[in-house]
């Protein structure tokens, strides 16, 4: 046999062998891309994601600054372009909830990686190169919360709003939130929101001052889904009864909500956006067309409400 022929059979097999069966295959891999990469909210995310990749046969990998607490997109990208350069990836999923991580979208799609959003749903041809966008419906979201605890508050009285940073989802989460209740309950007052940040012991602080600078708060809606563990937390300390309204049905969370010392959540698609955003850029990968637009619903739950959201989550091993 030649050795032209040889090398090329080699390389074949290899090729083959890496791809798990298919000189193609090698395109049946996902790459995602997350600042603060291990916040719990985050990591219930990648488990739908990491869950659907599994059930599509892909290959899929989560790529991130590893924190907690503190959203970094420059220092993300490059973890990312070293998964480009010792992975070949049918498609991208980077998390949008700002500008900082738009640019690179554009790079990828220059490169011919089509890209999906999750989290967040963009205007179409805002974003250059952005392919798809799937989360929640966030103005419904904010309305929702606002619908809930205009209720619970029969109405009347004071509610403190905080955000964890200013960013595309919190912004159109907490404008809607006042929009609804300036609408069906205009005898509720919403205080100036206050940015709580990502770090515990700091935003508990905050939202403890809130309260003792304002002895008329009886409610309190954060967007961030820490929120409910910093103003549960709060109200403990400042000695307040205060109707709280947060996001996410992580566990820490719901184990408040049960235990009374928060009214309810907006229980955000989280683990179905992950999963969504896997089918939407496997099929890119494969060349076919999708919806740019993929809303999910979203809806408050409370205590009655929460034995379906801790079976998701012990299903996705958390």
């Amino acid at each position: 046999m030649k050795t032209g022929l040889k090398i090329g059979i080699a390389a074949l097999l290899a090729a083959m062998t890496l791809g798990g069966g298919s000189a193609v295959a090698a395109d049946k891999a996902i790459l995602w891309v997350q600042p603060m990469r291990d916040h719990p909210v985050h990591r219930l995310m990648q488990a739908g994601f990491l869950a659907k990749c599994k059930e599509l046969g892909y290959t899929c990998e989560v790529v991130g600054n590893p924190s907690a607490t503190n959203y970094d997109a420059p220092a993300s990208i490059p973890l990312a372009e070293a998964a480009l350069a010792r992975t070949q990836f049918g498609a991208a999923a980077i998390y949008g909830p700002g500008p900082e991580l738009y640019p690179y979208i554009g790079k990828l799609a220059q490169q011919g990686i089509p890209v999906v959003t999750w989290h967040v749903l963009p205007k179409e041809g805002t974003i250059p190169g952005l392919k798809a966008a799937t989360g929640e419906d966030i103005p419904q979201a904010g309305a929702a919360a606002a619908d809930s605890m205009g209720a619970k508050l029969g109405g009347k009285g004071v509610v403190a709003l905080t955000q964890g940073s200013y960013n595309a989802t919190e912004n159109v989460m907490a404008d809607s939130f006042r929009a609804e209740m300036k609408a069906k309950y205009p005898d509720i007052k919403i205080l100036d929101t206050q940015l709580e940040g990502f770090e515990p012991s700091a935003a508990e602080a905050k939202a403890v001052g809130i309260l003792q600078g304002n002895a008329d708060v009886v409610g309190a809606f954060s967007t961030t889904g820490n929120g409910i563990q910093t103003w549960s937390g709060a109200a403990r300390k400042a000695g307040r009864d205060v109707v709280i309204i947060g996001m996410d049905y992580i566990r820490q969370n719901l184990d408040i909500i049960k235990a009374g010392n928060a009214y309810g959540l907006v229980a955000q698609p989280l683990y179905e956006e992950g999963a969504k955003t896997a089918e939407l850029a496997a099929a890119m990968a494969e060349g076919k067309e999708v919806p740019y637009l993929n809303p999910l619903p979203a809806k408050v739950i409370t205590a009655t409400d929460l034995d379906p959201y801790y079976k998701i989550l012990d299903s996705a091993g958390q």
